[in-house]
């Protein structure tokens, strides 16, 4: 009976360990470089799935697929998703300011998902080998789920420093923020929330359940035979990733805060 129960709990939430550490900074590396090469997003794209693949173990093959698990993983892993300020964004990106900066913010977080769906779909094919399939099958697109929510993750985030609007609280606090705004696919607005906390409400934690599930599944395209999955999954992550900009950036723009009348000129 207990060891039942202990499966049960294991089902529904990671385990608060030095594992789930490593696993938050893990994806934390692969959504904070913007130039990792692609043998090098593989390698820790397969070590990522194998970490997942003990959880996997545990819970049964559909156990990973449930949105709570990967919520509670996102979250865990957004404070090791490291965020550019408005300055280190526009030296990083050539001097660029304004709309030129955001455009280049999304044009390099969707080239990092494609990467990955790339990534993912080619680590599938060689899996599509191997007898264990049904095993690592499940980890292996949970951890491109991940690691793709959280590249948008970061995205969301350098976005509203590109357009002024900040997010005040510590780095767990503001990383459950920008998390929600993903899950909503809406900028923050700081109006609305007064003083951030690192603990989801109800609501937030059902939206994000909700949407880590509708993204596991549209990653289930890199399962493909041979090398079709990569070229799916690739296509599936840039065309999602600049969908989701294009939503916060309509929100972010309403929002942002009037920049200042120049000198004897006339008010904004």
């Amino acid at each position: 009976m207990a060891g039942d129960l202990e499966r049960r709990r294991d089902d529904v939430e990671p385990a608060h360990d030095g594992g789930s550490t490593e696993l938050g900074e893990l994806i934390g590396r692969l959504a904070g470089d913007d130039e990792m090469d692609r043998e090098t997003r593989g390698r820790l794209l397969g070590r990522l799935a194998r970490l997942l693949g003990q959880g996997a173990r545990r819970a049964g093959a559909a156990g990973i697929a449930r949105g709570r698990l990967l919520a509670d993983l996102l979250v865990e892993a957004a404070p090791h998703i490291p965020i550019r300020d408005l300055e280190t964004l526009s030296r990083h990106h050539h001097g660029l300011a304004g709309e030129d900066l955001a455009d280049s913010v999304v044009r390099v977080a969707g080239h990092a998902t494609t990467g990955v769906g790339a990534a993912g779909g080619a680590l599938a094919a060689v899996e599509f080998a191997a007898p264990p399939l049904l095993l690592t099958a499940p980890a292996q697109i949970a951890a491109e789920t991940l690691v793709v929510a959280a590249i948008e993750v970061k995205m969301i985030a350098e976005l509203h420093e590109v357009y002024g609007v900040r997010v005040q609280g510590t780095g767990t606090a503001r990383g459950a923020a920008f998390v929600t705004a993903w899950a909503r696919q809406r900028g923050v607005n700081p109006l609305e929330g007064g003083t951030f906390t690192s603990a989801l409400g109800s609501a937030a934690k059902a939206t994000l359940r909700k949407r880590m599930m509708r993204t596991f599944g549209r990653h289930m395209t890199t399962m493909g035979p041979l090398l079709t999955g990569a070229a799916a999954g690739a296509a599936l992550n840039r065309a999602a990733t600049r969908a989701l900009a294009a939503k916060v950036r309509q929100d972010l723009r309403g929002t942002a805060p009037s920049p200042p009348p120049l000198p004897g000129g006339p008010p904004p």
